[in-house]
């Protein structure tokens, strides 16, 4: 393993997300924090929602900022560098084994959905406040493991997913699987709220979202209903062994040929 190679990657990875720092701005916080503004500001300012609403939204506003971020930093690259920059080759030409690159892609996409989430918490409480009653005080270990993991599956994910998809069909990959995933990750609202739907209570927990949210629920808002903490995190942890498998397989495949 060439260690000096690998942190070289990843240094430029970081020295270009700092040259389209703004760009990332953007595409990260716009539309969670227009979310977080409309259902917790609007809706529960003016009554249609009661105001412990914006402790419960919050979590779920997280975790879809920090799925968005790491599919993204790590998908349309790929995407790119692929099909039509070929950037690859010369990552590929380098003294590093394929699996590795691969593996820095994920790292990077790692460390930008963390940004991300931690960054939108202050954020999204600013616009909120007051009325928002979220602590990490009493679990910071659990709520540490949750945030990796949930680092993890969205940055394995945008690998498998990057490396699957044409460019062709980008806009179908945010229509046929971001969007799905989203309104059935129970991001604005808790999963027991599916009780009344049992057949799709069972169906929507093939979506790991649903474990980022609950877990944010779980660790941030626990005066809400939530998951089991082991079962999210074991959850995580098998969704994060599925997708970085397949993605480390499809990028192997798609460098070879």
């Amino acid at each position: 393993m060439n260690w000096k190679t690998f942190f070289a990657m990843l240094a430029r990875d970081a020295h270009v997300a700092r040259r389209n720092a703004i760009q990332l701005l953007m595409q990260t916080f716009l539309q969670p924090l227009l979310f977080v503004f409309i259902f917790g500001k609007v809706m529960v300012g003016s009554g249609y929602m009661p105001e412990t609403y914006k402790s419960l939204l919050l979590p779920g506003i997280i975790a879809i900022s920090m799925t968005f971020t790491g599919i993204w930093a790590v998908a349309m690259p790929l995407i790119a560098e692929f099909q039509w920059t070929r950037e690859i080759e010369d990552r590929l030409l380098a003294p590093i084994s394929v699996g590795w690159i691969a593996i820095e892609k994920i790292i990077a996409g790692m460390l930008q959905a963390l940004v991300a989430g931690l960054v939108v918490i202050p954020l999204a409480w600013l616009v909120l406040r007051p009325g928002v009653e979220i602590s990490i005080g009493s679990s910071p270990l659990t709520f540490a493991i949750v945030i990796i993991l949930v680092a993890g599956f969205s940055a394995c994910g945008g690998l498998a997913l990057g490396c699957s998809i044409n460019q062709q069909h980008i806009g179908l990959m945010f229509s046929m699987v971001m969007t799905p995933m989203i309104f059935f990750g129970c991001t604005y609202y808790p999963w027991s709220a599916l009780k009344t739907f049992p057949i799709l209570q069972k169906i929507v927990l093939i979506n790991p979202l649903v474990y980022a949210s609950e877990g944010m629920r779980a660790t941030l808002a626990p005066q809400f209903q939530h998951l089991s903490i082991t079962v999210v995190i074991v959850a995580l942890l098998f969704f994060d062994i599925l997708l970085l498998v397949l993605g480390l397989r499809q990028f192997e495949n798609k460098s070879v040929s």
